[in-house]
């Protein structure tokens, strides 16, 4: 009765969700810049009686809005994020994770009255490298959690399960002496040249590293003019693994390449490590498995993603280390399409987007009504996390 009142609602207001989700995709904001998008979330939510904490965690875009029907039971919060990226905005689809969170729990709304438990929203700012969950996991506000859920758009896979690599981010810079190139090249010592040894050390360290793992980056600094020998040069890198501890390990590996450029250029070395660091995904299949189950109520296809593709990182993965958490994936396209791309951004703002933001919701939904009321399925969620 509950889960058919949830897909009801969440009909009746789809083209009010499919308005709200493009008038966050028309005005794209970068991390932790998120003003115009964390006011509307939070408008939405004080309208239908949520209380509602916007700039929680000293984050000004952060939200924390609580259902006013707290009852005894679990607490399950849903998760939006709304940052975009430079150059191509929504190219990750956040105007339709953030949608869909709020459209389950607006629909949740219509009878929190009736199941137990305990109703979060969560909007999270700047995943898209700020690690806005990470300040939010910090400041206590997942302490009390039970479960989380949110959804993520894809190219071409509709699936819970998928893993997240953990992430570090570096920061290598070298300083060396200017000298004139030509006339007196003897008296400096080239930044620029332990950069590129770096670089070079780091795609031959490639080629010993397990296949789940990547490590990329960019020259950032190569100097000013060609007749100058650079005092300063610099690069950033990331550095992904499966698990933590072995990106940490990489990470060393990393600073091994640039401790040796600086011993055989002369330049002195500053690596720098970048926080907050993403850990990697804990997949919890209990609940995915409850959220799969409701995908099929509802009659959305499963489309496994393809054997080899590779994975990406967010701060999700630290949500995930400390509560039970689900992240599934539905696809927006019949075509593969990159991610963070220009393509990706237009079909997060197509029909067939808002078609998977509208299926997000109504599962999310269902899912935390399946949790809300299924004590059984509380005690193996959090059996199957405790045994990780």
């Amino acid at each position: 009765m509950w889960k058919e009142k949830i897909i009801s609602y969440i009909d009746k207001i789809s083209n009010e969700l499919n308005e709200i989700s493009l008038e966050i995709f028309n005005n794209p904001e970068l991390n932790f810049k998120e003003f115009k998008a964390s006011k509307l979330l939070a408008k939405k939510l004080e309208e239908k009686g949520f209380s509602v904490a916007l700039g929680v965690a000293d984050l000004e875009t952060a939200i924390k809005a609580v259902h006013p029907e707290i009852n005894v039971g679990p607490t399950v919060a849903i998760l939006a994020e709304y940052d975009a990226l430079p150059e191509v905005g929504h190219g990750c689809g956040h105007n339709l994770i953030a949608t869909a969170a709020l459209g389950a729990c607006l629909a949740l709304n219509q009878i929190k009255s009736e199941i137990p438990g305990k109703l979060v929203f969560m909007g999270t700012p700047a995943e898209e490298g700020g690690g806005g969950k990470i300040f939010m996991i910090n400041a206590g506000l997942f302490k009390d959690v039970d479960a989380v859920m949110m959804f993520h758009p894809s190219a071409t896979y509709t699936m819970v399960g998928r893993g997240g690599l953990a992430l570090t981010e570096v920061k290598i810079e070298f300083f060396g002496q200017t000298a004139h190139a030509s006339a007196d090249p003897e008296s400096g010592i080239n930044a620029l040249d332990a950069v590129i040894q770096t670089y070079n050390a780091i795609s031959a360290l490639r080629q010993h590293i397990t296949s789940d793992a990547r490590i990329h980056g960019i020259i950032t600094n190569g100097g000013v003019k060609p007749n100058i020998i650079p005092d300063y040069a610099s690069a950033s890198y990331y550095v992904r693994a499966l698990d933590t501890p072995y990106c940490n390990e990489l990470v060393k590996k990393v600073e091994a390449c640039a401790k040796g450029a600086a011993l055989s250029t002369g330049a002195e070395l500053k690596f720098s490590i970048i926080e907050p660091s993403y850990a990697s995904r804990k997949i919890n299949r209990t609940l995915g498995e409850a959220f799969l189950k409701n995908l099929e109520i509802i009659k959305v296809p499963i489309y496994p993603m393809l054997p080899g593709a590779g994975l990406g990182s967010s701060d999700i993965g630290n949500v995930s280390q400390v509560v039970p958490t689900i992240h599934p994936y539905i696809r927006i396209s019949d075509e593969s399409i990159p991610g963070h791309s220009k393509q990706f951004a237009k079909a997060s703002s197509s029909e067939k987007g808002h078609e998977a933001m509208n299926y997000a919701a109504k599962a999310l939904a269902m899912t935390a009504i399946d949790v809300f009321t299924n004590p059984k399925l509380v005690k193996a969620m959090k059996k199957e996390f405790e045994s990780k």
